[in-house]
C-alpha cells in the first residue's frame, strides 16, 4: 500500500498535479494522438507486437514461482492511479489455473489505495521481478478482493495467513525485455549512486506535516529490529 503523505492524499482527492497552465508547456512539444506517437517511435516490431498471450505458459508459472517482489497497478474510477509493491518469500504469488494468481496481502499502513480503486475499478497491472534477472513478467486483468479461500492455507508465512488476497483474472501476459534493467544497471551495486538521503525516519519527520513523534522515537520504531516484528502482525 502506498506511503504517501497528508500532501499526495491531498492531490489525489483532487485528481492529482496537472502542467496544464504551470507553465511548463511553453517550452514542450506536446504529443496528442496516436499517429504522432507511431511517427515519432516507428512501427512497432512484429515479435514485440505479437508477444502477448491471454494465459499462463509453463514458463510463466515458473516465474512467478521465482519472484519475491511484484507491482500492482490500479486506478480509480476518476482514473487517479496507485502503484503498490508487494513482496513476500519467492513463490507467494499464487497460480490458481491457468487464467487465475492470486497475490496475498500482509499487514500493512492501512490505507488501502490500491485495494479501495480495485471496489470501483477491477482493471489491474502487475509487474514481476527475479532479483538478477534483467526481464520481467508483465500481467494485466480483472482484479477482486477475497477476504477468505481453502488456498490461503497455502499462504502462512510465520504462521500467519493472509489478511486478504487480490484475485486477478488474466486478460494479458507476457515478458517484457531487458532494456531498462540494462539502461539502469540495477543490479549492479558497483555502478549504484550513493545514499546520500537521510533515513526513513528523517525523511518522515521532514517530508510529513503532523508528525508528532520525535525523530529518536521514528528511529527506534523503524529499526530492523522494531520494525521487523512488524512484517506479519498488524
Amino acid at each position: 500500500m502506498s506511503e504517501s503523505g497528508p500532501e499526495a492524499v491531498a492531490e489525489r482527492s483532487h485528481g492529482g498535479p496537472s502542467l496544464i497552465g504551470s507553465g511548463h508547456e511553453r517550452d514542450t512539444a506536446q504529443i496528442t494522438d496516436e499517429a504522432e506517437l507511431r511517427e515519432l517511435l516507428g512501427e512497432v516490431n512484429p515479435r514485440a507486437a505479437n508477444k502477448d498471450r491471454p494465459a499462463l505458459h509453463a514458463r510463466d508459472r515458473e516465474w512467478i514461482g521465482l519472484s519475491p517482489f511484484v507491482v500492482l497497478s490500479t486506478s480509480d474510477a476518476a482514473g487517479n492511479c496507485d502503484a503498490s509493491p508487494k513482496g513476500d518469500p519467492a513463490g507467494f504469488v499464487r497460480v490458481l489455473d491457468a487464467h487465475t494468481i492470486a497475490v496475498p496481502e500482509r499487514p500493512g499502513n492501512r490505507r488501502a489505495d490500491g485495494y479501495r480503486n480495485i471496489l470501483v475499478n477491477p482493471h489491474v497491472g502487475l509487474i514481476f521481478l527475479i532479483p538478477g534477472r534483467n526481464e520481467t513478467l508483465r500481467i494485466n486483468g480483472s482484479a477482486r478482493l477475497v477476504r477468505d479461500a481453502p488456498y490461503f492455507d497455502e499462504m502462512v508465512v510465520r504462521g500467519h495467513r493472509p489478511i486478504l488476497a487480490v484475485e486477478v483474472a488474466i486478460e494479458q501476459i507476457f515478458f517484457h525485455c531487458a532494456k531498462a534493467f540494462l539502461r539502469s544497471h540495477l543490479w549492479q551495486p558497483e555502478q549504484w549512486p550513493d545514499d546520500t538521503l537521510p533515513s526513513a525516519a528523517r525523511l518522515v519527520k521532514e517530508v510529513q506535516s503532523g508528525v508528532t513523534e520525535t525523530v529518536e522515537e521514528l528511529e527506534h520504531y523503524y529499526s530492523p529490529e522494531v520494525y521487523g516484528q512488524k512484517l506479519y502482525q498488524g
